[in-house]
């Protein structure tokens, strides 16, 4: 009895690059963490789940509920306010770091000099972009002369 070849004629397709590889695995934690993040949607539809589901011999006091309620949104609040406080500081720093332009500056580390032509936010924070084509992280001991 022979046994047929399997070979369909398909390449196996080419192992990921370590980037490729990492991006994908940055992808599924963003997903990930946005998924188990608790919004107030969320947290109504576990209210209700259990207002449904509980002991009908042994019923939940309604002061439970609203507590638990109050508390959600006090946390909710606490967020929203944190996330605005974040943009209030982001705005804060680049406009002072919009104040170096057309100065002469110096890394914390004293080994670059030079004067800023432009200023950019990135994730990791400002860098002060020089006429050498350097860049300098805006940071404390930063020295601007």
């Amino acid at each position: 009895m022979s046994v047929p070849s399997t070979n369909t004629g398909y390449s196996t397709p080419p192992a990921d690059t370590t980037a490729q590889a990492e991006a994908r695995k940055a992808a599924a934690a963003k997903t990930a963490a946005k998924q188990s993040t608790l919004n107030y949607d969320n947290f109504l539809k576990l209210l209700m789940a259990q207002m449904k589901n509980q002991n009908p011999t042994d019923p939940m006091k309604s002061t439970e509920y609203m507590g638990q309620l109050a508390t959600f949104s006090q946390v909710e609040q606490s967020v929203n306010m944190n996330s605005k406080l974040d943009a209030l500081l982001a705005s804060s720093a680049m406009s002072q770091a919009g104040n170096l332009v057309g100065h002469t500056v110096t890394a914390a580390d004293q080994k670059i000099t030079g004067m800023v032509t432009s200023v950019q936010m990135t994730k990791d924070g400002l860098l002060a972009h020089l006429d050498s084509g350097q860049d300098v992280p805006y940071e404390a001991g930063m020295t601007v002369s």
